[in-house]
């Protein structure tokens, strides 16, 4: 076996000794390491923090819906309570009050003199609007009395047909001799419960008690005034059909609320 010198082992063992290099791929791969732990480190913070944030806006959400619910409710109530209270007191007194500006008499002005009507705003408050409503509109101006039936009743209209009121007179011969007992007074103003639109609006105002008036007629007004001039337009000439043979009429109607 060869020896070897002092001097070659001194050499070799220098060389044996001196530090490794790295190479320039470990490099890059370490640091790619150390980048991928740093990522994920700052993920995960990222994640609970914002799971946290997400369950704080939850909860104040929650407690948030829930106050608002409280408070629609409230509201709700508070409205539910204010509706009854308005519809047992309010609302009453609220229709009273528009009743008491509505006007509550009505002159009429004919060719004999005035007839003063008291109107039934309380009894028959669709029918009364319906009068006042035409009232303004002038449609009762001019309107004739187009049948004059004796001791029984007068009727001022657009339609000249004679209809119900023939059937009145027939049924009052017979009620007159049959039932003592009347169960209405005379002067009672009204119009025909036959639906009609408001052009055939037709006033009827009676001259005698009247036993199947409210099977007939919808009352809505008594006259308190002029009851002379109603029998006055009673006395006039009529043909066969109850027909004045003499124009006579309504010239105008005045509305007031209080005589």
């Amino acid at each position: 076996m060869a020896r070897i010198k002092p001097q070659a082992l001194l050499q070799q063992s220098k060389r044996k000794k001196g530090p490794a290099r790295i190479s320039l791929t470990t490099i890059i791969m370490l640091t790619l390491i150390v980048v991928l732990i740093l990522f994920f480190v700052y993920a995960t913070y990222r994640h609970w923090t914002q799971r946290s944030r997400i369950h704080i806006e939850n909860r104040e959400s929650v407690i948030e819906n829930s106050l608002l619910s409280a408070l629609y409710q409230r509201i709700i109530l508070s409205g539910f309570l204010k509706a009854i209270f308005l519809c047992s007191f309010g609302d009453n007194s609220f229709m009273d009050s528009k009743k008491s500006d509505l006007p509550g008499y009505a002159i009429l002005d004919t060719a004999k003199g005035s007839i003063t009507v008291e109107l039934f705003k309380d009894s028959s408050p669709e029918v009364v609007d319906q009068f006042l409503d035409l009232c303004q509109r002038g449609h009762f101006n001019g309107m004739l009395f187009r049948h004059v039936i004796k001791h029984y009743v007068i009727q001022a209209g657009d339609s000249d047909k004679l209809g119900a009121v023939e059937d009145w007179t027939l049924k009052g011969k017979q009620y007159s001799q049959l039932d003592t007992s009347l169960k209405h007074e005379a002067f009672m103003l009204g119009t025909s419960k036959v639906k009609h639109d408001k052009k055939e609006f037709e006033l009827f105002i009676t001259t005698a008690p009247i036993p199947d008036l409210n099977e007939k007629l919808i009352v809505f007004g008594k006259v308190i005034k002029g009851e002379d001039i109603v029998q006055e337009i009673e006395e006039v000439d009529t043909d066969e059909h109850y027909r004045p043979k003499s124009s006579i009429g309504i010239r105008s109607v005045n509305l007031k609320q209080s005589i």
